[in-house]
């Protein structure tokens, strides 16, 4: 009797008081929901040398230095194959760290911190250097297939200190050849293709990547879509997703260097160039390989705003895109 009578005067002491004042709670940032179908999601969107770049004294890194933005990093792509629940990865960038570490999220949980295969386009120090992680500096990995065109491959064999990962058993090199598809599963395959570049030490390569009901292009680096063999416009007609060398905005952008010794398509010329494509085809292409010059990595630039008000796509860490 006295407890219901201590209760009832508690509680008209707070009718007649109000109630104290209780911190609000605090919502918890929601958790990206778990990709359930094959995927490809991007990793990474910038040229080699990232952002912000060495040596810049421009507007578009002097800050960055100080305050670094974590989602600016060197162009990737991964592959979540949902079925065999496996991940692959296009291009070993200085990045490489985080996006191995991003491309773990996908699909089932796993404690497997490396890929299941990495595909190589050439070697330029943005799309292979990241193999250096798997050696035994870093992560020490157990024969990871690599994929690599023949002179991409005896660049590796033969210089080190990419030979050690090879000698080490870190990694195991996967030969490919132009034009020939390489089956990762049922429903999954990949066919490297020559595109003509600043071919130093190896090839360079575009990817077909083909899933159960969609396929994508992904070239970062080619020297000018004339001087392929093939009819770019046309190849956008056979996928659903383009991820195209967007590289520069203009040849205005770069003043310290002679911009005909590193030539990519610029997108002002790809703008023109697939201007009569309809507003489907438009969506396909979805530029990516920016330089730390190119003013669409500000998406409040007017630059980005022409692009999207054309109707085509720019690139962002952690889109996914469904195969």
């Amino acid at each position: 009797m006295t407890k219901h009578i201590y209760t009832s005067v508690l509680l008209l002491f707070f009718l007649a008081c109000g109630t104290p004042d209780l911190p609000e709670p605090v919502a918890k940032p929601a958790k990206p929901p778990k990709q359930t179908s094959t995927s490809i999601v991007v990793l990474g969107t910038l040229q080699d040398g990232g952002s912000p770049h060495i040596g810049c004294t421009k507007d578009c890194c002097r800050s960055l230095f100080k305050e670094p933005d974590v989602s600016r990093q060197v162009v990737s792509l991964g592959l979540y194959d949902a079925p065999n629940n496996k991940r692959y990865l296009f291009e070993a960038t200085p990045d490489f760290s985080r996006q191995t570490k991003a491309l773990k999220k996908y699909g089932s949980p796993t404690s497997q911190e490396t890929p299941d295969g990495i595909f190589l386009t050439h070697a330029h120090i943005g799309h292979y250097t990241g193999l250096m992680y798997l050696g035994k500096e870093a992560r020490g990995a157990k024969e990871v297939p690599v994929y690599a065109m023949p002179k991409m491959k005896a660049f590796l064999e033969n210089n080190g200190p990419w030979s050690q990962l090879v000698s080490e058993g870190n990694i195991v090199l996967q030969p490919l050849e132009d034009e020939q598809a390489v089956a990762l599963s049922d429903s999954i395959t990949v066919v490297p293709f020559r595109v003509p570049h600043r071919d130093e030490f190896s090839e360079t390569v575009g990817y077909r990547i083909v899933g159960p009901s969609k396929s994508a292009l992904f070239i970062p680096d080619i020297d000018k879509w004339e001087k392929w063999g093939k009819d770019i416009v046309e190849e956008i007609s056979k996928v659903d997703y383009a991820f195209l060398d967007a590289t520069f905005y203009s040849g205005e952008e770069i003043g310290n260097r002679d911009i005909s010794l590193i030539p990519h398509p610029f997108i002002s010329e790809s703008l023109i160039k697939f201007a009569n494509l309809s507003a489907v085809e438009k969506q396909k292409v979805v530029f990516i390989h920016f330089n730390h010059t190119n003013p669409v990595i500000d998406r409040s630039s007017p630059a980005a705003k022409a692009v999207l008000k054309a109707g085509f796509r720019l690139a962002e860490i952690g889109e996914v895109f469904g195969l």
